[in-house]
């Protein structure tokens, strides 16, 4: 994909991309008390991932994350099976949750949360796949500039 060529987008693509992925830490931290969670914070980070896409370009959005979606999905699915087995372990049932304190920080992480990164990141992966699978077939020829697009 050629860059779009309008100030105004890439300006926006810039500014917008680190509120996103800041604003999705927040929802994804937020989503066992109030509204929120994995799901909709991946969705929030694909849409930052996405306009930054649709203003520089698939070669810049590969150079910034530096990891193909593909392999997001999969460190995501390897989360959530990751995030039974503490249950496994104590001899409780499937699922349930385990907390732990880490005492330095006061931070309760617990197997849900490790659970919603996994959501995360099998949402991120799946929709940037999606997406850059929209763009390559729009441009066929930019395929081989970008090594996890084929």
């Amino acid at each position: 994909m050629v860059r779009s060529g309008t100030l105004i987008l890439n300006v926006a693509a810039r500014l917008l991309l680190p509120l996103q992925l800041l604003f999705s830490l927040f929802l994804l931290l937020r989503g066992h008390d109030e509204p929120g969670g994995g799901f909709i914070a991946g969705l929030v980070a694909a849409g930052g991932f996405a306009l930054y896409l649709f203003a520089y370009g698939r070669r810049a959005m590969h150079a910034m994350l530096k990891v193909s979606p593909r392999d997001l999905v999969g460190m995501g699915l390897l989360l959530g099976v990751v995030s039974t087995l503490p249950a496994w372990w104590h001899g409780d049932p499937f699922f349930t949750a385990q907390w732990w304190t880490i005492p330095i920080i006061g931070f309760k992480a617990s197997t849900p949360l490790i659970f919603d990164i996994g959501v995360y990141l099998v949402v991120l992966g799946s929709v940037l796949t999606a997406i850059t699978a929209l763009v390559k077939t729009d441009h066929e020829d930019d395929a081989r500039e970008v090594p996890w697009s084929r």
